[in-house]
């Protein structure tokens, strides 16, 4: 027979198990979008210790709604090999194109993520960072209800060697460092350049030369990295994003 409270407990006591297993990692990653769940499956699989920690409920980032809401979407060439691994099912449409289902391709990286062992903690906020010694060497965390809510509830935080800006568009971590350190990130201007208008082809080959370390331990990948070094978006093409976490994952196993 079930028992209400035997349900309750289970979720609580799993969950802060693993809350406390986490609080701290090697790499901690904000964005579970593409390029931060192929990091985290990447990191995941060579055993280091990742979490990715994701504001909204689902994961995915822009993968899921493909082009407007038809959720296809289109990866080139280089990128093929990296759905491939994860045994997403894709269609050539034309030389240098494939067509993939965009709920499979999420659902399958962030299946394999996890399987790897990497944690993903949805429905959480970095509403700022730790940084010591001129280092970044944490993240601060609340319930992302708690910001939407503007209710005044103090953070808890995570200790990390190395962190991950995979927020997209927004480059929200390097944003908090900018603003709340002065220090100079690793740009031509020393500041967020800020992204640029849609141009699929140069977005997609400056995405991963623009994939490095901003600030000591932070790393920008996916549309952070073209935010945060002024190159233009892709739209629903998303070889450079894997190709970008991809990237990440083995600069920062060089490091650690």
């Amino acid at each position: 027979m079930l028992n209400e409270v035997v349900i309750s407990r289970a979720i609580i006591k799993k969950f802060m198990d693993e809350l406390l297993e986490f609080v701290e990692v090697d790499v901690a990653i904000a964005g579970a979008g593409p390029a931060g769940l192929e990091a985290a499956y990447f990191l995941a699989k060579k055993k280091v210790k990742v979490a990715v920690f994701e504001r909204k409920l689902s994961v995915g980032g822009g993968m899921w709604g493909g082009g407007m809401m038809f959720n296809k979407i289109v990866i080139q060439e280089e990128g093929k090999r990296i759905l491939d691994e994860i045994g997403i099912r894709m269609e050539k449409y034309q030389e240098g194109y494939y067509t993939a289902d965009s709920v499979e391709a999420v659902t399958g990286l962030s299946f394999r993520a996890l399987q790897a062992g990497a944690k993903v903690f949805n429905l959480m906020d970095i509403e700022d960072v730790i940084i010591r010694e001129d280092k970044l060497s944490g993240f601060v965390l609340n319930w992302s209800a708690v910001n939407i809510a503007k209710l005044h509830i103090d953070p808890l935080s995570i200790n990390c060697k190395i962190a991950v800006d995979a927020t997209g568009h927004t480059s929200e971590i390097a944003k908090v460092v900018q603003r709340k350190s002065g220090a100079k990130l690793c740009t031509p201007t020393g500041a967020i350049i800020g992204e640029k208008p849609m141009w699929a082809e140069v977005g997609e080959r400056i995405i991963v030369e623009n994939t490095k370390e901003i600030y000591p331990n932070l790393y920008v990948t996916g549309m952070a990295a073209n935010a945060v070094f002024g190159g233009p978006r892709m739209g629903p093409i998303f070889g450079g994003m894997l190709l970008s976490g991809e990237k990440v994952a083995k600069m920062i196993l060089e490091k650690l």
